[in-house]
């Protein structure tokens, strides 16, 4: 640090006093900083540890942390990423007196405001802290009108932030299940089981998708979703068939191909929806994949058939027991004699392929028996049943008279 016996320092200049939270496992530079951050303006908190820092997090309000990213027992990264579990939009600036290219990178990625070196310059940290400050204030009135007109912005605002929005719905994952039925037999053949998770920024199924591929945790997510399906379908008598949703990268992770795997002792109940808009033609060895899935006596689906271009070139791949129309095929089609078409000419081909079309999204009545003229039996939707977690049946309305 510069001389501290200087006084002129640029106050900050949001009438409302700035906090600070310091946190440094070095007393001296802690004593100094907290010091010459006083003299400037700022109302400082301070921490020996990260400890001590989240437990300051805790009981007071915090604009803006700045902290070592050495700290002995737990590094400024490490905090970061706890300090996002407390706070989503709090600023975090590390400072260090030893920089290295990797701790930079790793700072920045996971979403540090700035990476000061020490000896710090006082009014350029002034300034950083000052501005780092207004934006905490900013954000936090971006969520306040928010709130305000019934939105929720659930935005985490770094990586660090994602994690720990993601790791927090991780552990509140629900499943809820749709019955699939055949209309001819009113009858339920199976249900698909659906992620969802009670933290409101990743409650639906994209969103959470969209944060585990951000994170490169797929496999992590496909796993927790796995192990809950097993728990869950205990609770399901019968020999109703289950489709569970895998990503591509689930293709890549052994637990899905362990014969100790939550689903392995239920596999000839169990069919893998693989989406037609994943990448399935980037997989590694794919066809020894698939087939290794199928002798250990699960089935395969092609989801969302009809939803993007190059579908030919997942059922060719897959050769797929089951076809699942995406919804975009079956919305609407009493009216529409194009939709009519292709609808037939993919169960022309399932039929030369021996698969199984499923029609999803069906909504209607015009929808299911139009659906039930060109041939196509097995269907799914809100006509049927809504998802819920206690393994919905069909109302007897919604079948043929």
């Amino acid at each position: 640090m510069a001389d501290q016996s200087t006084q002129q320092f640029p106050k900050p200049s949001d009438p409302r006093q700035h906090t600070v939270l310091i946190v440094d496992d070095e007393p001296a530079l802690l004593r100094g900083l907290e010091r010459t951050l006083s003299l400037a303006g700022f109302d400082v908190v301070t921490a020996k540890d990260g400890d001590t820092a989240i437990q300051q997090l805790k009981g007071a309000s915090i604009d803006v942390v700045l902290t070592d990213i050495e700290l002995g027992g737990m590094s400024g990264v490490d905090l970061l990423r706890i300090v996002r579990a407390y706070d989503l939009d709090v600023p975090v600036i590390f400072m260090t007196g030893k920089p290295t290219l990797d701790t930079a990178i790793e700072a920045v990625s996971l979403g540090a405001l700035q990476y000061l070196v020490k000896p710090l310059d006082e009014q350029a940290l002034t300034k950083t802290l000052a501005r780092a400050s207004k934006l905490h204030r900013i954000a936090l009135l971006r969520r306040e009108a928010m709130k305000r007109d019934g939105e929720i912005d659930p935005r985490a605002s770094d990586r660090a932030g994602l994690m720990a929005l993601f790791d927090a719905a991780c552990k509140k994952l629900d499943m809820v299940f749709q019955p699939i039925v055949n209309v001819r037999r009113r009858a339920v053949i199976g249900y698909e089981a659906l992620v969802r998770s009670s933290e409101p920024a990743l409650s639906t199924p994209g969103t959470l998708l969209t944060a585990a591929r951000k994170l490169n945790s797929l496999p992590r997510l496909g796993r927790q979703i796995r192990s809950r399906i097993a728990t869950d379908i205990a609770r399901l008598s019968g020999d109703c068939l289950i489709f569970v949703n895998i990503d591509t990268a689930d293709l890549s992770d052994p637990a899905l191909f362990s014969t100790e795997g939550e689903l392995s002792q239920l596999a000839e109940r169990v069919v893998f929806e693989l989406s037609e808009q994943g990448e399935i033609e980037l997989v590694r060895d794919l066809g020894s994949r698939v087939s290794l899935l199928r002798n250990l006596g699960y089935r395969i689906a092609v989801d969302d058939f009809g939803a993007a271009q190059g579908g030919l070139k997942s059922l060719a791949l897959l050769e797929p027991d089951y076809v699942k129309l995406d919804m975009s095929l079956v919305r609407e089609i009493h009216v529409s004699s194009v939709q009519q078409k292709l609808v037939e000419a993919v169960m022309s081909l399932s039929s030369d392929m021996q698969a199984t079309v499923t029609a999803e999204g069906v909504e209607r009545v015009e929808e299911r028996d139009t659906l039930g003229r060109m041939g196509c039996e097995i269907m799914q939707g809100y006509l049927f049943a809504r998802p819920s977690p206690s393994f919905p049946a069909p109302s007897e309305q919604s079948f043929v008279p």
